[in-house]
């Protein structure tokens, strides 16, 4: 069997959860190649199904095979960050930074990478942020000055959305009904998608508004097909995450572009009129982290469950005798501040149980290590559940198992936390001076359960102690926490689509009026 027949059958074998079969057809690729190429995506496969130190054993077979082509390089520190080792990734990009100081990949990844990062300040975040802005002015070609305005007196708004996730990702998820919601006598939504993946999200949006695939379109020429559509106002859903097309923004194709949903920080480039947040999202440290003007909606978010929703379960606790609590968020949150944290509260509560769950926990080493990080803190192994990844549907059934959600820190659940308040699972968070850290103390303030929120790590501990030992309230909250969301700004698509309607259109007047 050919090299690339191989990697064919071990995604086969991946998709179907087959996982010894496709690692042993991974080892074998490995063994039987010198094509850095194949290597790559060999490592890629492993990557994307959580084992990480596969992953990184076949990147650093093709580095040393290649040691000038520093792909490889690029998707360790990725992975490094997957796995929390933050010092490390931080390291990694650095060294990539200095190497290929004009590679967009490694800039942005760096970046985000920088978000899941306790050890870097505010001031640093931002500086870096600045920083690319400046990078992506002068890679196209300079300072732009805004262009002209059109007239809105007899035609509605017209507004491009730019993401590389309009599929079922976070934020497709978390757009889509919007975009189907707009009134189109007051906003014509087009959308550019710029991802890979195209699945019943995307269908749903194409089907509701006029959508490009701009997966494969350079940077001149989708800011002359915006340029070309008329767009009024352009709003990036990206920021610097997977798949972003912000660079484009550096060209100044419409003249009001703005900041909305799939970011969490400041862009750092200068032409961003506004970037869209909420009251508990944008305190007063918040505000200072960015260079753009904030624009406070109601809520910053608006969640809408996927139909295959499963029904609410009975509170764990009162089969099983004792609380579990648990964590369905990426590793790369897992940072030793909260294994601290939540070993503190496993070692108030002796009979608690944590189950965390992500791909990355198909990887047996990795496991060790988490499991491992937690004995050292007094923590019996046999007390902490890691669960591998399994499909959206499963995944969603398993808070049946949680009582409580703890909320990582400085990176807090976005679409998790929805998730599990609307299958009855409180989630207690301790929000800081990060918009991301934010995220679930904007969704509790808006069902009316503020006091899950956290002032300190003292009350974090606090809260989570109290609520596992009332088991009443924990049933309450259980039958309670799904029609709290419905009734919730959280969850009014209609409500939402008009304030962000009436945001955008007076936005692009008071600006135009200052011009």
């Amino acid at each position: 069997m050919d090299l690339g027949s191989q990697i064919d059958l071990a995604k086969t074998y991946a998709a179907a959860g087959r996982f010894d079969e496709m690692l042993a057809t991974c080892r074998d690729i490995c063994t039987n190649t010198d094509q850095v190429n194949m290597l790559l995506a060999t490592g890629a496969l492993l990557a994307g199904y959580g084992f990480l130190s596969d992953a990184r054993a076949v990147y650093q077979c093709a580095r040393n095979r290649a040691p000038t082509d520093l792909r490889a390089q690029v998707n360790l520190a990725n992975l490094a960050r997957e796995a929390a080792e933050h010092s490390n990734a931080r390291s990694l990009y650095e060294e990539l930074q200095q190497k290929l100081p004009n590679h967009p990949v490694i800039r942005r990844n760096a970046l985000v990478g920088q978000e899941y990062d306790p050890g870097v300040s505010d001031f640093a975040r931002k500086s870096a942020a600045i920083k690319w802005g400046r990078w992506a002015i002068a890679q196209a070609g300079g300072f732009k000055p805004r262009p002209a305005f059109g007239d809105l007196e007899s035609r509605p708004l017209r507004v491009g959305y730019v993401s590389g996730d309009i599929c079922q990702h976070t934020v497709g998820l978390f757009v889509k009904d919007v975009l189907k919601a707009h009134n189109p006598e007051r906003v014509v939504p087009i959308v550019y998608s710029a991802g890979m993946v195209k699945d019943w999200v995307t269908n749903e949006v194409a089907a509701a508004c006029t959508l490009h695939d701009v997966s494969s379109v350079d940077d001149v020429s989708l800011a002359d097909q915006i340029r070309l559509d008329n767009i009024d106002v352009l709003v990036d859903l990206s920021g610097h995450t997977g798949g972003s097309r912000l660079t484009v923004f550096a060209y100044r194709p419409t003249p009001v572009m703005i900041s909305w949903l799939g970011y969490f920080a400041t862009t750092g480039l200068q032409y961003i009129d506004a970037v869209i947040l909420d009251a508990w999202h944008a305190s007063d440290d918040v505000e200072d982290q960015f260079i753009e003007p904030i624009v406070k909606m109601n809520s910053r978010f608006c969640y809408k469950a996927v139909p295959w929703m499963p029904e609410v379960a009975i509170a764990p606790v009162m089969q099983n005798g004792y609380v579990t609590f648990g964590s369905f968020n990426n590793t790369a949150k897992l940072n030793d501040g909260v294994i601290e944290v939540w070993s503190k509260i496993l070692a108030v509560i002796p009979d608690a149980r944590l189950i965390l769950k992500w791909r990355t926990f198909n990887d047996a080493d990795f496991r060790q290590r988490v499991s491992q990080a937690f004995a050292d803190r007094g923590i019996a192994a046999d007390r902490i559940e890691l669960r591998g990844p399994s499909f959206h549907a499963d995944l969603l059934k398993e808070y049946g198992d949680i009582d409580i959600a703890l909320d990582p820190f400085p990176f807090t659940g976005g679409l998790t936390s929805c998730e599990a308040l609307y299958c009855g699972v409180p989630v207690v968070t301790v929000p800081q001076s990060r918009v991301v850290s934010r995220q679930t103390f904007a969704f509790l303030n808006q069902i009316g359960l503020q006091e899950l929120a956290a002032e300190d790590m003292e009350d974090y501990i606090s809260i989570s102690v109290e609520l596992a030992s009332n088991s009443d309230r924990l049933k309450t909250l259980r039958a309670s926490l799904r029609s709290r969301m419905i009734s919730s700004p959280l969850m009014d698509v209609q409500g939402f689509t008009r304030e962000l309607e009436d945001r955008l259109i007076r936005l692009y007047h008071t600006i135009q009026a200052d011009e």
